[in-house]
């Protein structure tokens, strides 16, 4: 907990909510203290009025027990709404953080963590530590001072009751633990299990038209069926020990209970203690089980909360961002959108230490220059782009535009300087004119029109229900080369001066295929286009084609000048150019 999020999320919440805090202390107390009167005056009750057959004041007595059963339900309530409110405002508290944090973490940490696990830690791990301060912590203190409270009442009866009551404690709480501990292990394993019966329909269902197509429809219901074979023999377990442990601990209650009666009966008479105290004590000895219950349970709960604790907390610790400079704009950084020059220099890059997927890169692009990377899968022309855009850090090496280290552009900046079009196209909650202006108020009616016009989109953006008003709710609207042409006019409704293209024809048919290198073509004019493809046969319009191989530049040039100094390329050439024959 030192110096963690969580910590100062506590002390922040503490701090705007003292009033709250203070009438949580006096209900927890009120709940403690008030929970010990019943027996009390239970005891009155049958040693004053009952064996005398006195009935002067049992009307009283009976009102002032009700009233005080009374008064522990209220102060319950109210620490627990307490706790409620208290426990929603820390993990907002710490939610808000950790979203804050995400907007300037490191973007290497999305390449090496995956999605579902980023928000886990946002959901599963954050409501632990809900559990942490709700039932965990001011549960355990509270059965704890029920327990000390319970203890000391009885000693008061008698001190030998007292130490009968401080020898059974361990043992409740021995008997409880072992039984939590294995319910834990068991709910675990269940747990597992559906999430192999949740994956398994998620499979199935993403995957139907392939499993019909190489019909395995009886193997899929075989694994179906094993999950939940599995699923059902987990849960078997888990009700097992949830239904043996509540008659074990009402058969050890009742044999408490028989010993207490046993040891104050007239021929033993070992306690020496009054009916009224007897009757107390049973009582004080009954509600004694649930604290220490309620104690191994909370325990269980903190144990579970203390790995979200430092889950969030290593979350808290990445590395972020920490070379951007906030003054910059980017018409310092452009101020003539024909004279951009890029540059690469000794640039090298790994995810790994000792992988490098990029080495010693060295380029100087020209202003308004029309360039291709090409290179094998796995090359490291993707983690180039996101070099270029400083998404990611180099390793070795400066990448600059104008002299400028991309590195330090501010995130609000890029969108002015880059239109980045990335290899899939991820629709958003909102209409179809916000597909392309991702709700930036800064983006026109007009311009986002010009852009779908651009790419030759608008005609049938129009005809949807509301055209460009109509709200995506899936993606079945459009077809895979509509999304990479949305995509493209997301990129340029800013008009950036730098176009960056990822494979943007790998889902196009051969005549859309044609109008984008045609787009591509009067862009140019206007734009310094950077564009990455496997297809040679896209790559004529431009005016450099770079090679990679091993991470490394093999080779760069026009294509003509390629053709015939490069081996590698001219095969390549030939070989797409035998496969359109």
């Amino acid at each position: 907990m030192n110096n963690s999020l969580v910590k100062r999320s506590l002390s922040q919440v503490i701090k705007k909510n003292r009033g709250l805090v203070a009438l949580l202390i006096i209900a927890v107390l009120g709940v403690v203290i008030i929970s010990l009167i019943p027996p009390q005056i239970l005891k009155i009750i049958i040693d004053d009025n009952l064996v005398p057959k006195d009935r002067q004041g049992l009307l009283y007595w009976a009102i002032l027990y009700l009233s005080v059963l009374l008064f522990i339900g209220v102060f319950d309530f109210f620490k627990q709404a307490i706790l409620t409110i208290l426990g929603q405002k820390v993990t907002t508290e710490i939610r808000a953080e950790m979203m804050f944090k995400l907007g300037k973490i490191n973007s290497r940490f999305f390449s090496t963590h995956d999605t579902g696990a980023v928000v886990s830690r946002f959901t599963n791990d954050v409501d632990a530590i809900n559990t942490l301060f709700t039932s965990g912590v001011v549960g355990m203190i509270v059965s704890s001072l029920k327990i000390i409270g319970i203890v000391i009442s009885i000693w008061l009866f008698s001190y030998k009751l007292g130490l009968i009551t401080l020898l059974i404690l361990p043992v409740i709480y021995a008997i409880t633990r072992l039984f939590q501990k294995r319910m834990l292990q068991a709910q675990m394993q269940n747990r597992i299990q559906i999430g192999q019966v949740n994956n398994h329909i998620a499979e199935t269902l993403n995957n139907m038209l392939m499993i019909k197509t190489n019909s395995k429809e009886k193997y899929m219901e075989q694994n179906y069926s094993r999950y939940l074979l599995d699923n059902f023999l987990t849960l078997d377990k888990v009700n097992f020990y949830d239904a043996v442990f509540s008659p074990i601990i009402l058969t050890l209650r009742a044999v408490v209970i028989a010993g207490i009666v046993i040891l104050s009966s007239e021929q033993l008479n070992f306690l020496g203690i009054s009916l009224g105290m007897i009757a107390a004590s049973i009582e004080l000895i009954s509600i004694l089980f649930e604290p220490v219950e309620n104690l191994g349970m909370q325990l269980q709960n903190i144990q579970q909360a203390i790995s979200g604790v430092r889950r969030v907390n290593e979350f808290y610790i990445e590395t972020e961002e920490d070379r951007k400079n906030d003054e910059l704009t980017a018409a310092e950084i452009i101020p003539d959108r024909s004279a951009v020059r890029v540059n690469f220099n000794n640039v090298s890059f790994q995810y790994k230490t000792g992988t490098d997927i990029l080495q010693n890169i060295n380029l100087s692009l020209k202003p308004m220059e029309k360039v291709t990377f090409i290179g094998r899968t796995g090359v490291g022309k993707s983690t180039l782009f996101k070099l270029i855009i400083g998404l990611l850090q180099p390793a070795e090496g400066i990448i600059t535009i104008n002299g400028i280290d991309v590195c330090t552009i501010p995130n609000r900046e890029k969108r002015k300087i880059f239109g980045y079009v990335d290899q899939g196209f991820h629709l958003i909650k909102g209409t179809a004119a916000e597909q392309i202006s991702l709700q930036d108020e800064g983006i026109t009616r007009r311009e986002i029109e010009e852009a779908l016009r651009y790419v030759g989109m608008m005609e049938y953006v129009e005809s949807l229900e509301k055209g460009l008003d109509t709200e995506i709710n899936s993606d079945s609207l459009f077809s895979q080369g509509q999304k990479q042409l949305l995509a493209i006019a997301r990129a340029i409704v800013t008009n950036p001066p730098i176009l960056l293209l990822d494979e943007i024809t790998a889902n196009l048919d051969s005549i859309t295929e044609e109008r984008i290198v045609a787009v591509l073509k009067k862009a140019s004019s206007a734009h310094t286009v950077l564009s990455i493809s496997h297809r040679l046969s896209s790559v004529i319009a431009s005016d450099i084609v770079v090679i990679l191989e091993n991470g490394k530049v093999k080779n760069a040039g026009s294509p003509e000048m390629l053709l015939l100094n490069d081996d590698w390329y001219r095969s390549h050439v030939a070989l797409e150019k035998l496969t359109w024959n």
